[in-house]
């Protein structure tokens, strides 16, 4: 039997928990008097950083992203994009995958919003790593 933990509603994005199930998945929720002892791990740890506020918003398309990422890396702290928590490992694989693709294929990641465009350069960067580097 899986035990249902009760998650926080997000407090600036009604459509996720504050742990980053979309909720549409979420069978439980434990916004009256939380945070509670018995509330998702997640949830508790992520609350505070869920509800402050954006450090840089970039629509769909927005070139600037990336010089965002890239202020990630050198100043080596985490900063909130669009609603998402960035952290250095994830800014600085995104500008590693970034500057070694060609034009074309540099547009068709920034038709994406920022978070997939960042999880789309982690999982490009994974396959390599897999392929041994190759």
């Amino acid at each position: 039997m899986i035990a249902i933990i009760p998650h926080l509603l997000h407090p600036r994005d009604p459509r996720q928990s504050v742990c980053g199930l979309p909720a549409d998945e979420v069978s439980r929720w434990d916004n009256e008097n939380s945070p509670r002892a018995h509330t998702c791990e997640d949830c508790l740890t992520q609350y505070e950083e869920a509800a402050r506020p954006d450090d840089a918003n970039h629509p769909i398309g927005d070139p600037t992203l990336i010089d965002t990422l890239r202020r990630i890396v050198a100043e080596r702290q985490y900063a909130k994009i669009d609603g998402v928590l960035v952290d250095v490992w994830s800014a600085s694989v995104t500008v590693l995958i970034w500057d070694q693709l060609r034009e074309n294929k540099r547009q068709r990641l920034l038709a994406l919003p920022s978070h997939e465009l960042i999880l789309r350069c982690i999982r490009i960067y994974a396959s390599l790593i897999d392929q041994g580097g190759k």
